[in-house]
């Protein structure tokens, strides 16, 4: 399961995603700062997109949703189940996965195959987020038996929509994503 991703992308980029998806970004305050993180990890601040009447609003939230033994939620499986309230769109520009039994593990960075933004399907509870996960896709099944959902783009608005309208999840078809091997 994902327990790190990256984005690197800057606010520009992010405004002109949504802004050709007729979808305005907004943010409170000044123009969010938003430095290139190679590392994003559970517990870390990221910025999410959450859907609102006007568009789509950016924040940070801190990933993970608390509980009272163990470690945060970081992860949460999406078979089976709909998503009413709280839903939000996770930008990456990459993910990892660990591959081994011992320290240090092989680390794999996915990427979209043609180097466009991807869209993470998550959860928002408060002021925390936790990433969408289902059963892996061609690309990453022969890493992890999990991976997260990954939305394509013409999916953004309606996942950020009404909670009545939620998308399918589907299955990233073969191709999709560029593996690469960091470590």
């Amino acid at each position: 399961m994902c327990n790190e991703f990256r984005f690197k992308l800057a606010l520009d980029r992010l405004v002109d995603e949504f802004s050709q998806l007729r979808l305005p970004l907004h943010w409170a305050g000044g123009a969010p700062n938003l430095e290139p993180r190679d590392s994003i990890r559970p517990t870390d601040p990221a910025v999410v997109i959450l859907g609102r009447e006007s568009g789509a609003e950016l924040r940070q939230l801190r990933w993970g949703f608390p509980r009272d033994k163990g470690g945060p939620v970081i992860n949460f499986r999406s078979e089976g189940r709909r998503f009413g309230v709280g839903r939000c769109l996770i930008p990456a520009d990459g993910f990892y996965e660990f591959t081994g039994e011992r320290a240090p593990k092989s680390k794999w960075l996915f990427e979209a195959a043609q180097g466009e933004l991807l869209g993470v399907a998550g959860l928002v509870r408060e002021d925390r987020f936790t990433l969408l996960t289902m059963a892996p896709g061609a690309d990453v099944a022969p890493y992890h038996d999990r991976q997260i959902v990954i939305l394509p783009r013409d999916q953004w608005a309606a996942w950020l929509g009404p909670p009545q309208v939620q998308p399918p999840i589907p299955v990233l078809p073969a191709g999709a994503l560029k593996v690469t091997q960091i470590r």
